[in-house]
């Protein structure tokens, strides 16, 4: 009687942790942003008030990847808090909103642009809402500074809002996103990449293991933050790019403390620091395409970190979650490596389309379709893993 009263109040499995539903959702948005916009690239039309290269970049980097975000960060807030995981009719409710903003922007032509952007900009405080209850509940103050890149996120969607609503185009807020999400790569990839790689490398009794969080992270963390400021407010001054310059510096020797090429022999594990390593590049990139314009393209060198750090620390993230907490071995098998080599050949393609003149929108269309194909093929090889009961072996 017991067992079927606690069934009964049990949440559907694809309820029962918010890795669940957003990381498979937020897999589809993800290929969406690319599909679509290529589609749109061919003639097709969309009924959004954004023009479309807007809606490319607003799907991704305010729908996709604060999805993952949200799959990750309150599956991991119950590991730090040790408090009962976010489920049930809480998580259905932001998924409901996650939902709603996808479709409102993509029909904000129909339905009215203030409306759309409403119902859009109700997902991440509503995320910073449930992420802050359980943050404070427990104390667990360390972990706040997450729920300020929430929050900052979130006003930079606001500030997309009122950015096209003014100008028609928005372009310091996409800046401000970008920025915002990679230091929250860094930080929390600068946490989980050493330490997986640590726990990874004890048990197999290596020699060397990474180096502890040191003054090298922290003025590594501190110059990122200050070039990123800068670079959005001022894209094209010669500070931002010897700042971006510095950080990129600061950031590969950082990367270098931590062992990377000994877990080469484990694809989940090591593709984590090449996602690293392309925040590293993409630093550069950006610094050289303000410098030298004429020989790295800009829009080129913005998809190192778009495509390359944000493609590849997503994925990998979701794949190992998804195995971790689901029972599985925490290996990369030859399906899972293919859909990390995907990435990098879309990121690639895309960064190569940008010197091809003639062959740019093949070259677009490659990258896009290959760099897609890794979210569907993540989103269809683990829908199962993910949104249903697993039986025991026994």
């Amino acid at each position: 009687m017991t067992a079927t009263a606690s069934s009964l109040h049990r949440p559907p499995h694809w309820l029962s942790g918010s890795f669940r539903p957003f990381f498979f959702l937020g897999a589809l948005a993800m290929a969406a942003s690319v599909l679509v916009w290529l589609f749109v690239l061919s003639g097709a039309e969309l009924p959004s008030a954004f023009i479309p290269s807007d809606w490319h970049v607003h799907t991704m980097l305010f729908g996709a990847i604060p999805a993952i975000i949200a799959g990750f960060s309150l599956t991991a807030v119950s590991n730090w808090t040790g408090r009962p995981p976010v489920s049930g009719g809480l998580l259905l409710a932001l998924v409901i909103l996650w939902l709603a903003g996808r479709l409102s922007t993509s029909v904000s032509a129909i339905i009215g642009f203030w409306p759309a952007a409403a119902v859009d900009l109700l997902f991440l405080p509503g995320l910073a809402l449930v992420f802050g209850r359980e943050v404070i509940a427990a104390g667990n103050w360390r972990n706040l500074r997450v729920l300020v890149l929430i929050v900052l996120i979130a006003l930079a969607d606001f500030g997309f809002q009122m950015e096209v609503a003014s100008t028609g185009l928005a372009e310091t807020s996409v800046r401000a996103g970008i920025a915002f999400v990679l230091v929250l790569v860094m930080l929390i990839g600068g946490r989980i990449v050493p330490a997986f790689t640590r726990n990874w490398l004890k048990a197999r009794e290596a020699p060397r293991l990474p180096a502890p969080f040191s003054a090298l992270d922290a003025v590594a963390l501190t110059v990122s933050l200050a070039a990123l400021g800068v670079w959005a407010a001022l894209p094209d001054h010669l500070a931002a790019a010897a700042l971006l310059f510095a950080a990129a510096g600061l950031n590969t020797a950082r990367l270098a403390r931590w062992c990377g090429l000994a877990t080469r022999s484990e694809p989940l594990l090591f593709v984590l620091h090449v996602a690293f390593a392309t925040v590293s590049l993409g630093f550069a990139a950006v610094s050289a395409g303000i410098i030298a314009p004429a020989l790295v393209e800009p829009a080129a060198a913005l998809h190192v970190w778009t495509a390359g750090t944000f493609g590849l620390m997503t994925l990998a993230v979701m794949i190992r979650a998804a195995r971790g907490h689901s029972g599985r071995p925490l290996t990369a098998g030859a399906f899972e490596t293919t859909l990390f080599v995907l990435v990098l050949v879309g990121t690639f393609a895309r960064v190569a389309a940008s010197y091809a003149d003639g062959a740019y929108l093949n070259l677009l269309n490659v990258g896009g379709l290959a760099w897609a194909a890794a979210f569907i093929g993540f989103a269809a090889g683990y829908a199962r893993l993910l949104l249903t009961r697993q039986r025991s072996a026994s």
